[in-house]
């Protein structure tokens, strides 16, 4: 529920930030964000975001204010304030903040690009080129220096900048008739004009030793040849001056390399992968990048990579029940391996070698078993063995049957509720019940928990078991609320199958069993009844015995319905603030039908019957309600009384005919006074239909009234209806 409050001042919000956009900052600067509110009825509520990702955890927030200390280029982004009082549409304000930075410094050397030849000569063109990421571009500026000496752009050293849209954050110098006075070093200075960074200096050696790189791959380096798991190194030697990065990329396919990215940089020309896998076998590229290097045609090579890998095989894992003195014949193949030559393979079990051999051309190896016997039980291991490992097929073979599988979905377990002990449905299904051979009885190990010794019997099977079968045997005697281990154990001809465990627990059951229910309200959950949320006040468990000495008198119960003043009831109590009309409802746990035999009488009938208390001369009405699962808001009237009906308890009896899982609900009116309070007591609900003597009759004058609720007649007789011709 949401409530809104509307006046004529209502106002969608409208708001204002108090801070410039975009916002440039240097790192490690703490920087404020102030959003303030200029209209809106309600007051509209702030909140702060960030247009990518979370906001920083080390911010802090005040209300419409935002603090982040110690700035990084990581906190950089979009951020907005969004203003909201669920009238209209949200207001929201963003600014932009801009950490400055500086990094990734590169370099490369363009020779004469009008001459073929990549080599620097005298009375050539060379251009040197710099490169920076920076942030905000803008303040981007560069300086640049020979042998530490400014230079400035002259006819021979043209300084240039080149296009962002381009290549962004790159300065050019082009020297124009190289003679041998420009041999030397030279600088580029990449430097913000907001100040608070670093500069990067960039150097670059121009002398008769540059020369273009070149790439080979040394002899014993390709093919490299690895084993899965290990770590490996790819090398290319690179010679040239400078030294370029290496560019490492798939050669034969498109593919990321392992650190997920397509390419991968070095800048000695070794590539390193850890933890090497068999998909990382194949080709790689080695190339010449133009950073730090000469802005040529790249040069490349080619490593092949070799990983071996153990022998991948089917199946991992099988269990072979059969009946002993049958055949059973085990097959393990193998699907892929490197290297696939000399494949051996052993056969063991346990620790007992079995067989050994080679493949040749076949696929698979198997192993037979002419006649099953108790000898013969155990697990099975195949290895199949190549130079890298091997790969392993494992059998579990036993004549013994599967074990049951415990069913926990149970329609009501504790079938059984008395004072001291309890009696438990329990029931299983049978796994592959033919696997081995027919199950001719099951034995049975209970043992209270936390005890050592187990009690045995065996409960005999007549017949086959069929698949899916559900199978219920009736544990008695059960003392509450002790819980109790179980053990199951399937019998054949061959003897004891695989056993299972499972611990059944006493609990108050949820959905109580229709033919015993009863409740007089004595226990702490009042038999699982609750207190419906829709009316006005609730029903009070009450004994004669700690009733409030203040108690009105000439209305309610001096006692129980069974005469004691210790014992419990339902009431509700009339006196204020209660006003007449208002409702308490009393909801009755949940019960369950169990599921009909789909050929036999398709409704059930049951004796609904309780006692109640109406003693007072503003006594209001009592009613009851059949509520059926699926008709939450649809309540049929079961019984109904009102007024008085003196000091005694009276007792009434309802036939309910469910098709479905219901509810009953007690239903308390308040009178016109004080003197108004109704009590119930002893709720009970039995199979079959009530004695006719117990019914009310058509000549009762106490004011009750009883409906006898055939709730499977309701669709014939709507049918019916539906179908009179109109006269």
């Amino acid at each position: 529920m949401v409530s809104f409050r509307l006046s004529n001042k209502t106002a969608s919000p409208s708001i204002k930030l108090l801070v410039d956009d975009p916002i440039v900052v240097n790192p490690g600067e703490a920087i404020t964000l102030v959003c303030v509110t200029t209209g809106g009825e309600p007051t509209p509520s702030l909140t702060w975001v960030r247009s990518f990702g979370t906001l920083p955890e080390k911010i802090v927030l005040n209300g419409g204010t935002l603090t982040i200390p110690a700035i990084t280029s990581d906190d950089a982004g979009t951020y907005s304030c969004i203003a909201n009082n669920n009238v209209g549409n949200p207001a929201k304000k963003s600014t932009n903040i801009i950490v400055r930075a500086l990094k990734k410094g590169r370099f490369w050397i363009t020779p004469d690009p009008y001459h073929k030849d990549d080599n620097i000569q005298i009375g050539r063109e060379v251009k040197i080129s710099c490169q920076v990421e920076a942030v905000p571009s803008e303040e981007l500026t560069f300086s640049w220096f020979k042998n530490g000496r400014p230079l400035r752009s002259s006819e021979r050293m043209v300084i240039t900048q080149t296009d962002p849209d381009v290549s962004p954050g790159t300065t050019n110098l082009d020297i124009i008739d190289l003679k041998f006075t420009d041999f030397g070093t030279y600088t580029c200075v990449a430097s913000l004009k907001g100040g608070g960074i670093s500069d990067i200096s960039i150097d670059v050696n121009i002398s008769s030793s540059t020369v273009p790189p070149n790439l080979t791959v040394p002899q014993e380096k390709s093919p490299l040849v690895t084993r899965e798991g290990d770590t490996i190194e790819l090398q290319c030697q690179v010679t040239g001056k400078p030294k370029p990065i290496i560019l490492w990329s798939r050669a034969d396919k498109e593919v990321a390399m392992p650190d997920g990215t397509m390419q991968m940089e070095s800048y000695d020309g070794t590539l390193r992968i850890v933890n090497v896998s068999r998909e990382m076998s194949g080709m790689y590229r080695c190339q010449t990048s133009q950073y730090n290097g000469f802005n040529v045609k790249p040069r490349e090579a080619l490593v092949q990579l070799i990983v071996q890998y153990p022998p991948a095989v089917e199946p991992a894992f099988l269990e072979i029940r059969q009946g002993q003195d049958r055949s059973v014949s085990m097959s393990c193949r193998v699907l892929r391996a490197y290297p696939i030559r000399v494949l051996t393979y052993e056969w063991r079990l346990g620790n007992k070698l079995l067989r050994t051999g080679q493949f040749d051309s076949q696929e698979y190896t198997e192993y037979p078993l002419k006649s099953l016997s108790n000898e013969n039980y155990g697990v099975y291991n195949c290895s199949i063995i190549n130079e890298a490992g091997a790969g392993r097929c494992s059998f579990l073979v036993t004549g013994k049957a599967y074990a049951p599988e415990f069913y926990y979905d149970t329609y009501n377990p504790v079938w059984q509720n008395r004072h001291r002990v309890y009696s438990y449905s329990l029931q299983w299904t049978q796994m592959n019940p033919d696997a081995v051979d027919r199950i001719v009885a099951y034995r049975l190990g209970i043992r209270q928990a936390g005890q050592q010794r187990w009690w045995e019997q065996e409960i005999k099977i007549n017949g086959n078991i069929q698949k899916g079968e559900l199978i219920t045997y009736n544990l008695t005697e059960l003392i509450k609320p002790e819980a109790y281990e179980v053990r199951l154990t399937p019998l054949t001809k061959f003897g004891e199958g695989d056993s299972t465990i499972r611990v059944i627990k006493y609990t108050a059951p949820v959905n109580p069993h229709l033919r015993e229910f009863h409740c007089g309200f004595e226990d702490g959950n009042i038999c699982l009844f609750t207190q419906d949320d829709t009316d006005n006040f609730d029903w009070t468990k009450q004994s004669t015995a700690t009733r409030n000495t203040k108690y009105t008198p000439n209305t309610g119960p001096s006692a129980d319905r069974s005469g004691s003043k210790e014992g419990f009831y339902m009431y509700i109590e009339t006196s204020r603030p209660r006003l007449e009309g208002e409702k308490a409802r009393l909801l009755s746990p949940v019960f369950s039908i169990a599921p009909k035999n789909p050929y036999g009488p398709t409704n059930s009938a049951y004796c609904f019957s309780f006692f109640y208390h109406m003693y007072g001369q503003h006594i209001g009405v009592l009613n009851v309600y059949l509520r059926l699962k699926g008709q939450t808001t649809i309540e049929n009237p079961l019984w109904s009384s009102s007024g008085n009906k003196g000091q005694r308890w009276n007792e009434a009896h309802v036939n309910i005919y469910p098709i479905t899982s219901f509810q009953l609900i007690f239903e308390g009116i308040r009178g016109p006074g004080i003197e108004g309070d109704i009590a119930i007591d002893d709720v009970s609900i039995a199979e079959g239909e009530c004695a006719k003597q117990d019914l009310p009759t058509k000549n009762s004058v106490d004011g009750a009234v009883g409906i006898l609720v055939h709730i499977w007649l309701f669709p014939v007789i709507i049918l019916i209806s539906i179908l009179s011709p109109r006269r």
